[in-house]
């Protein structure tokens, strides 16, 4: 036996489908395929109407369903009310996918959401409210706000290292300060340095006892005044 979804769900591209088998100890098994949607409420019910007599207990498969959107709970009603107006037990089972995070969604039961619920449910901590849009916007522009602040810091922690460095280019190979800048700015590209640290480099080699600027740093320097033509 079989019942499918009518035209009016025929456009989609997974209309529901519901296959029922019984067995001799009056279980019946409906397997659904496709999709939950509207009207689909009332192919679960056709399904439920042609079962035979005798049945004592209803079993849904959701195994075969890859989408379920708002209509699922009316779908769940269906089957529900059956078993009450029968008397006889009713499971949904086999949830994945994105069935199964509605559900989630919902705080229904993933292993079976028709199951009755406990009468003594253990204690559970109440959950965190969710932050609101306006909340996650404001944290997120404090949070580029500290970063744009730390930029700034580091800028003016490191200016007067760089201006020393500039002086000392100038004075050195008589470029101007525009001139020495683009030359530490180059130094820094070529050698993949941060431009702090060749300025740094270029100070502390200038004193008596300052260690010369490493390799890298110092080849850089001689290309960028090469091209500079310094």
């Amino acid at each position: 036996m079989t019942s499918v979804a009518p035209p009016s769900l025929g456009e989609r591209l997974h209309p529901l489908t519901i296959d029922c088998r019984t067995d001799g100890t009056g279980r019946a098994v409906l397997c659904a395929r496709g999709e939950v949607v509207h009207g689909c409420a009332d192919i679960l019910a056709e399904a439920l109407a042609e079962l035979p007599a005798g049945t004592g207990r209803v079993e849904l498969d959701m195994v075969g369903v890859i989408f379920m959107d708002t209509a699922g709970q009316q779908f769940l009603d269906t089957l529900r009310d059956y078993g009450r107006r029968h008397l006889i037990p009713v499971s949904a089972t086999n949830w994945h996918g994105q069935p199964r995070r509605i559900l989630e969604l919902i705080g229904l039961d993933t292993t079976d959401p028709l199951r009755p619920a406990d009468p003594n449910p253990p204690a559970r901590p109440s959950p965190a409210p969710l932050p609101s849009p306006v909340s996650l916007e404001r944290a997120e522009q404090l949070h580029d706000l500290r970063e744009e602040i730390e930029h700034l810091r580091r800028a003016i922690a490191s200016r007067p290292v760089i201006d020393q460095a500039r002086g000392i280019l100038m004075a050195t190979h008589g470029c101007t300060s525009d001139e020495a800048w683009h030359i530490l700015r180059e130094a820094s590209q070529l050698s993949n340095t941060k431009l702090h640290t060749v300025a740094a480099a270029i100070t502390s080699g200038t004193e008596s006892d300052g260690p010369p600027p490493p390799d890298e740093v110092r080849v850089a320097l001689r290309r960028a005044l090469e091209r500079r033509g310094q």
